[in-house]
């Protein structure tokens, strides 16, 4: 983690609620998924340990629609005393929640981002990304599909495929100044209307519209090119753990996540 300055990474950390009702929460009978248990404790706990127990860490915002949620759970009163621990009030959609903290001067740069449900989050893939996007505008970590069936052959997980290879997302980001805003903001539009999408990515260029469409593209350097389009250096960070794509998103997530942290 060659030059991190200890602290002066702002994190945020997702814990909203989707507007339908979330399948495990709705199981767990909790008000929001962050706080159905995992291991024997609500899952923001373990994402929210690392970050705050990483060196280059300073603040974490916790961006939610329901703070009321956790301040109320006894098992996660705790992020509601912190000292290091802010929450947000969040909207429908990250990035017009993520907008508007930036245009308040709510969000000190850089910041990393990641979601309540990233259970393995850990120091090492911490360091990596923070080593790794330190620099850039905007940064995304993702796990190449080698690298993740090498150690899990039997995850089922959907994989985006480049020339140079398949990607996952590791739901980890880093937005490093106030010019990220032009990606968060194609962002938005995708989020409002996700038929868009592929108007999104003709915005780029033709060649970029080709290139995803015909796979000739590698990942490393669409994002790079990309970047260079919206006046902006972004990053691809190849996450050597698997574990960084492993989120509670279903129960047989949760069932192999207990049993990595079991066996830790």
């Amino acid at each position: 983690m060659t030059g991190t300055v200890t602290g002066t990474v702002t994190a945020i950390l997702l814990a909203g609620a989707r507007p339908i009702p979330d399948p495990l929460a709705k199981a767990a009978g909790v008000a929001v998924k962050p706080l159905v248990p995992v291991a024997g404790e609500p899952m923001i706990n373990r994402p929210a340990r690392a970050l705050l127990d990483h060196p280059a860490i300073g603040e974490v915002i916790i961006l939610t629609q329901r703070p009321d949620a956790y301040a109320a759970d006894p098992a996660t009163a705790w992020l509601a005393t912190h000292p290091r621990v802010r929450f947000e009030t969040g909207g429908q959609g990250i990035a017009s929640s993520l907008l508007a903290m930036m245009d308040a001067g709510a969000l000190a740069f850089p910041a990393l981002l990641t979601t309540a449900d990233h259970v393995l989050l850990d120091r090492a893939m911490l360091n990596q990304f923070v080593g790794e996007a330190q620099g850039a505008d905007i940064a995304v970590a993702m796990v190449e599909r080698a690298t993740m069936l090498a150690r899990y052959p039997q995850s089922r997980r959907t994989w985006l495929k480049f020339r140079d290879g398949g990607w996952s997302g590791a739901n980890i980001f880093w937005i490093g100044s106030d010019r990220a805003r032009r990606a968060i903001a194609l962002w938005q539009e995708v989020e409002q209307d996700r038929k868009k999408g592929w108007k999104i990515l003709a915005a780029f260029g033709p060649l970029a519209l080709m290139g995803a469409l015909l796979r000739i593209s590698t990942l490393r350097g669409g994002m790079a090119r990309a970047g260079r389009r919206l006046g902006l250096e972004a990053r691809l960070v190849a996450m050597a753990k698997p574990e960084a794509c492993i989120d509670a998103d279903k129960a047989e997530d949760v069932t192999l996540i207990e049993a990595i942290l079991a066996a830790r």
